[in-house]
């Protein structure tokens, strides 16, 4: 009896001892096969992040590089000879014109991407109501030069970002040391070197008088004429604008009309003469030098049929060209756009 009651005692204990080691075995499967999932989960996880940021694309391929503007030749900086780099989508072109005066277009104008000016026009002194406070770009004829000099303070010194497109005739304009303006300009530049001063050479004045005379039919020497600065501001306007608002500019045959409104040819001389008055005189002229104002006129009135030009204050549109001169018209009208990237 004592000999079977210590067997039982050591086979129970036995079994005892057998239950544990399989509960030991149990929890350390179960901490292992959690930590074996666990790790998948992570792994799994990680490929899916990585996945998913190759499949997503990242800033730096999602933003679009802005293009470069386009060279424009034919334009070089006084100081260091670099060409112009330049592009608008859209440009509110403004006139010198008395027209302005009353229309309230200031805000209108300064709206657009890049304003462009003639000459010494002013912003300031009471006018930005009508003609906007902004300048992108200011081209100035070498007569103009003495009178923005006198206006330095407004016309230079305010302008850090301004563009500033100077011409004349090559004499003028010489780099040995005998171009009057040439010289004055480079002096200009030195005094105030964050101006943005620019010429244009002479290789490309004569593709403007090349354009006036295809235009026209006429050689601008011949008729001793000068180009005017309108002409060489909206042909510019062409070559770095997508779209122009021309503020300022009447039609070809407003002065025709018998009825037609008097303002001073320039909206800063209040006092000055009359603008319908210059035009004629100087669209008659045959001796001495004249703009053909009228002339060029036509042309830009012609040049809108063709592309994005828009005249405002007053507000007109050039009247559609008969059927047998459309295709001719669209031929013919093309000005010097030549963008080099």
């Amino acid at each position: 009896m004592l000999i079977t009651g210590s067997w039982g005692f050591d086979w129970q204990r036995h079994g005892v001892a057998v239950l544990l080691v399989l509960l030991l075995c149990a929890s350390l499967f179960l901490v292992y096969n959690g930590n074996f999932s666990s790790a998948s989960r992570d792994s799994n996880d990680t490929h899916i992040r990585q996945h998913e940021q190759l499949r997503r694309p990242t800033e730096a391929s999602v933003r679009v590089a802005k293009p470069h503007p386009p060279v424009l030749q034919g334009y070089s900086g006084i100081i260091d000879h670099k060409p112009l780099k330049m592009h608008c989508q859209t440009c509110a072109l403004v006139t010198s014109s008395g027209h302005l005066i009353g229309g309230g277009r200031g805000e209108e104008i300064d709206k657009a991407e890049c304003v462009i000016r003639m000459n010494d026009a002013p912003t300031a002194r009471g006018y930005a109501h009508d003609v906007g406070r902004r300048t992108s770009l200011r081209v100035i004829a070498h007569s103009s030069m003495q009178r923005v000099l006198r206006s330095r303070h407004e016309l230079l010194n305010a302008s850090q970002d301004t563009v500033f497109i100077f011409w004349g005739p090559s004499s003028y304009m010489r780099r040995d040391g005998k171009g009057l303006v040439y010289n004055n300009l480079r002096l200009m530049n030195q005094v105030l070197p964050k101006l943005k001063v620019y010429i244009i050479s002479w290789q490309k004045m004569l593709q403007f008088d090349e354009l006036f005379k295809k235009e026209t039919g006429k050689d601008r020497r011949i008729s001793n004429s000068w180009l005017s600065t309108g002409w060489f501001t909206m042909t510019i306007a062409l070559e770095l604008c997508d779209r122009i608002n021309v503020y300022g500019m009447v039609a070809p045959d407003f002065c025709r009309e018998p009825q037609h409104h008097s303002v001073p040819y320039h909206y800063y001389e209040p006092r000055g003469p009359d603008e319908c008055a210059m035009y004629i005189s100087h669209e008659r002229g045959r001796r001495g030098s004249h703009h053909r104002f009228i002339t060029e006129k036509r042309v830009f009135a012609n040049w809108a049929r063709t592309f994005d030009i828009h005249f405002y204050q007053p507000d007109w549109s050039p009247p559609p060209l008969p059927a047998n001169r459309t295709l001719e018209a669209t031929v013919t009208a093309a000005p010097l756009v030549h963008h080099k990237t």
